[in-house]
């Protein structure tokens, strides 16, 4: 007896060791919601596959943010394209990527690795220092003598790298292309053809959701910092003399936000402003009315993930971190076990874009309005879904609270699986019911699985660990009375329904439209 108390506690020791993090890519390693790509070659850093689970949050949240940010647009409209990933130099060229989009490195002069020079001051001394040039970085890498964490060599001056990916085009490679590393040029480049063929009147967003690559220099904590990844971006289009009257502006200007100011940053603060979208505006910390439509609506987005809204805010960048031409960035962030991370980026890119197109390939992209040509200026929300999908999961991560087991609270629109049908015992003719039951479901457009293996406790564990919502159990009262028993994911209490009611009440159960207590 003594034995086996002393390992169960060596195991609650060695998990209580393990970080947050750990315990999470491991749980979702195991579940099926990210694996390596190519791992049974070894893989590449930095680029992963999304297992059955992943793929179906994946989807989830893309369709959420669709709906939200795109579909339910009226006044301005928002349309959605279908860009290239591989595009031409000149194109890069012209948005400034082949110059600006680098990011520092620092080489080990004994085992030559090389890293993130930014990364690497600091993880050792704990300054920010985004936006600094090679040479600032340098000297503090040289006054604080730092070396290398590998092997303790001596390092390189700093150095930047770019991050684009380059592609050879044609069968003799003779065209020079990258993969990009950001869905915006797409739409600018097709911003007159959408204008045309839509009709459109400014003001006016276009939509992209797709995949950019970047050549990270040191991929690391997980889904966080990698190679291949999905963006969900907006480039709202508007008549120059136009920015300061978004027409929508009053559905969200009560909305509170949490903005961490340039001057709060200055003074060392970390706890941000909190006031209304209309007050950032009045107090002229936000540049116009589109950027804090966008912030509010973020705000209110995010939360119905999961993510609460004390664990994120908005930081106004420092002058030296924003490009030349914004007229302001404001990144969300969010606070996470491995420290603040940012998951959305918004730019007030002005007219920068379009007319550095139209310069440089010597076509028209302005609009003719009232016989004057105009070019747009464009406010961006740019949002990952890697790392959406990874605060997701962290912040939804519950601890063992009596049940015995670690489990995820996912919001019912995102969890990758709407409901568990089980029979009580595998007999007949429960598993029978319960399988049509299954069929039914799936049919009526429902993500559902189907369990009939193990105990009933064992089964409503597992779907708790990946996050699914309710579990339907077909008893002997369904064979007597065609009832079943809905389970709650999150009070784990259960309440018996009319089986020929079940699609209509868990349709509305996932979509909000009833509370679970309703039906106790």
């Amino acid at each position: 007896m003594s034995g086996e108390s002393k390992s169960k506690k060596s195991v609650a020791e060695q998990r209580s060791e393990k970080s947050l993090f750990d315990r999470i890519w491991t749980l979702a390693y195991h579940r099926g919601f990210v694996f390596p790509s190519a791992e049974i070659y070894g893989g590449i850093a930095g680029i992963y596959d999304l297992g059955p689970l992943g793929a179906k949050m994946k989807n989830n949240l893309i369709q959420a943010w669709r709906e939200f940010f795109v579909l339910k647009e009226v006044n301005p409209p928002v349309y959605e394209l279908d860009g290239s990933t591989i595009l031409p130099y000149e194109a890069l060229k012209a948005s400034g990527h082949l110059d600006s989009f680098t990011d520092p490195t620092v080489n080990c002069l004994k085992c030559k690795k090389v890293m993130r020079a930014d990364h690497l001051i600091e993880d050792s001394l704990g300054l920010y220092v985004e936006g600094m040039t090679p040479e600032q970085l340098t000297r503090i890498i040289r006054e604080n003598r730092l070396v290398c964490p590998e092997c303790k060599g001596d390092l390189s001056d700093v150095s930047v790298f770019n991050l684009m990916l380059g592609v050879k085009v044609g069968p003799a490679g003779g065209q020079t292309a990258f993969l990009r590393p950001e869905t915006a040029q797409d739409i600018f480049m097709d911003f007159k053809r959408v204008q045309q063929s839509m009709r459109a009147k400014l003001p006016f967003g276009i939509a992209q959701i797709g995949k950019s690559y970047r050549n990270e220099i040191s991929p690391r904590q997980g889904l966080i910092r990698i190679r291949e990844f999905t963006q969900m971006e907006i480039e709202m289009f508007i008549h120059p003399k136009e920015i300061g009257n978004h027409p929508s502006f009053y559905m969200v200007k009560d909305t509170k936000i949490r903005i961490l100011t340039r001057e709060q940053q200055k003074r060392g603060e970390k706890e941000p402003l909190e006031m209304t979208a209309s007050e950032f505006l009045e107090r002229n910390i936000l540049p116009n009315p589109y950027m804090a439509y966008y912030l509010a609506k973020e705000t209110i987005f995010y939360q119905s993930l999961g993510i609460p809204y004390e664990k994120f805010h908005f930081r106004h960048m420092m002058p030296e971190e924003t490009p030349f031409y914004s007229g302001g960035n404001f990144d969300l962030e969010v606070e996470l076990s491995i420290g603040r991370k940012e998951i959305v980026g918004n730019a007030y890119r002005t007219n920068y874009d379009l007319s550095n197109h139209m310069k440089k390939s010597g076509k028209d992209l302005s609009i003719s309005i009232d016989g004057e040509k105009i070019i747009p200026e464009v406010v961006e929300p740019s949002f990952g879904v890697e790392r959406a999908i990874y605060c997701i999961l962290e912040h939804c991560f519950r601890e063992d609270d009596g049940r015995g087991w670690t489990w995820f609270q996912f919001p019912p629109k995102i969890a990758p699986v709407k409901a568990l049908v089980l029979p009580l015992v595998r007999k007949e003719p429960l598993t029978d019911i319960a399988f049509k039951t299954y069929e039914t479901l799936k049919k009526n457009g429902l993500e559902v699985e189907y369990d009939d293996r193990g105990s009933v406790g064992k089964r409503y564990a597992r779907g708790d660990e990946i996050g699914i919502p309710y579990c339907v159990t077909i008893d002997y009262d369904t064979v007597k009375a065609n009832t079943v028993t809905i389970r709650d994911r999150d009070s784990r209490k259960q309440t018996v329904v009319k089986r020929d009611d079940l699609v209509e009440i868990l349709f509305k159960l996932i979509c909000g439209n009833i509370e679970f207590n309703t039906l106790l």
